[in-house]
């Protein structure tokens, strides 16, 4: 109820139930009951727990509200402006629950704190740093700048995994689909061959009996195997997000031979440079800044040596001497920072960094595809092949004892 004693009741999105009544304190209102209201239950909310938002609406978001802003709109007009125009359904939500924050009175780095899907830790950062120089418009333009390159990297590399993905997911169907159905058939041909021939009975070239045993288990055993193989890929990917698998995984995919874990080094050096140069021209303090940096890297080996970096700074010291003794970083890396140091001009030098290297992982990429496709090509071929082969093995040996 109000001060002048008036019952009114409402709905507030909220993390928890002490949110809601600090929320409803700071617009004077007295808190009788706070009830939490439960949805029904819907499958695409089971998806969206696994999205999170495009990063092309968020970017564009970006730039919409710098724009906003820098024509001296209201805040919460602003917002409610944003919340009409955004395409993005998780967008939508976040920014329509950042709107009531406001009214509540938070600032915007509060509002967007409940909203960590949408908004990370960087761009709550960047945020922060703009509400307090007073330079909101211009951190806002850098986070869309920052969203789009990030974007624009993981689009990159996306693409160019997709043909790969594609013909390898393809070759398996067809070849579970020839190991389940066509093998059998000529299985059950050789069993015939070998009645009739009951000195070739004796037992199967050691490929075609390898190929048949395959398809027995895996026609008698399909309830085993395949729920089998699906817990397996599911035990390694939540072993993969621990602390000890992290470790382990970004470790051993920097050593992948073929080039690819050179890709993997660039492109979390691009993300790296690209994120500590945004979070530098936006004001965050530097402390901040390398940590968050870190911790957004991708990496768990940059976010290990970015704990070093904090340790240098903080005791004093430099940026690049850390960065210089790690071998994840390259020589040039920690001399442009050195320079950016010495000159006052980090930000641009840690620009010039990211730019560097989205060069090279583009030209990596495009080198790296043309690569794998033949040898795609080969290994689906070799396998076919090899089943091809096998399968006939036993034919070849009963003609030579016909002739």
């Amino acid at each position: 109820m109000d001060v002048a004693g008036a019952a009114s009741a409402g709905e507030v999105v909220a993390d928890s139930k002490a949110q809601v009544t600090d929320q409803l304190r700071q617009r004077g209102l007295i808190v009788l009951d706070v009830t939490e209201k439960r949805e029904p239950f819907r499958l695409e909310d089971v998806f969206n727990r696994w999205k999170g938002p495009d990063m092309r609406e968020l970017a564009v978001f970006s730039r919409q509200f710098a724009t906003l802003v820098a024509s001296g709109m209201p805040m919460l007009r602003t917002l409610h402006t944003l919340e009409e125009q955004t395409q993005d359904e998780m967008i939508k939500e976040a920014v329509a629950g950042l709107r009531a924050d406001v009214e509540a009175g938070s600032t915007l780095e509060q509002g967007m704190a409940r909203h960590p899907k949408v908004f990370d830790r960087l761009f709550r950062a960047m945020v922060r740093s703009g509400e307090q120089s007073g330079r909101l418009e211009e951190a806002l333009d850098r986070v869309a700048f920052q969203v789009e390159k990030s974007d624009a990297l993981r689009r990159q590399v996306k693409s160019a995994m997709m043909y790969p993905a594609l013909v390898f997911g393809f070759a398996a169907v067809v070849l579970v689909a020839i190991v389940m159905f066509v093998i059998p058939v000529f299985a059950t041909i050789f069993e015939e061959l070998g009645e009739e021939n009951p000195e070739e009975a004796a037992g199967l070239p050691a490929p075609t009996q390898l190929c048949v045993s395959a398809s027995e288990v895996l026609t008698n055993y399909w309830f085993i195997v395949f729920p089998a193989i699906f817990l397996g890929f599911f035990a390694f990917f939540r072993w993969k997000k621990t602390d000890r698998g992290k470790d382990v995984w970004q470790r051993l995919i920097l050593r992948i031979p073929f080039q690819i874990g050179d890709v993997i080094q660039k492109v979390a050096l691009a993300r790296w440079s690209r994120t500590f140069s945004g979070s530098v021209s936006a004001g965050v303090p530097m402390l901040q800044a390398i940590k968050l940096t870190g911790d957004t890297a991708g990496n768990v080996v940059i976010e290990k040596s970015m704990e070093d970096v904090y340790d240098s700074v903080k005791r004093g010291g430099s940026l690049a001497g850390p960065i210089e003794a790690n071998a994840i970083f390259p020589p040039m890396v920690g001399h442009m920072v050195a320079v950016g140091e010495e000159t006052g001009q980090l930000e641009q030098m840690l620009s010039k960094v990211a730019d560097f290297y989205e060069t090279e992982v583009d030209a990596k990429v495009k080198a790296l595809t043309a690569l794998i496709e033949p040898l795609m090509i080969v290994f689906v071929g070799g396998i076919v092949g090899f089943i091809v082969i096998s399968m006939y093995l036993p034919m070849f040996s009963i003609y030579e004892k016909i002739r």
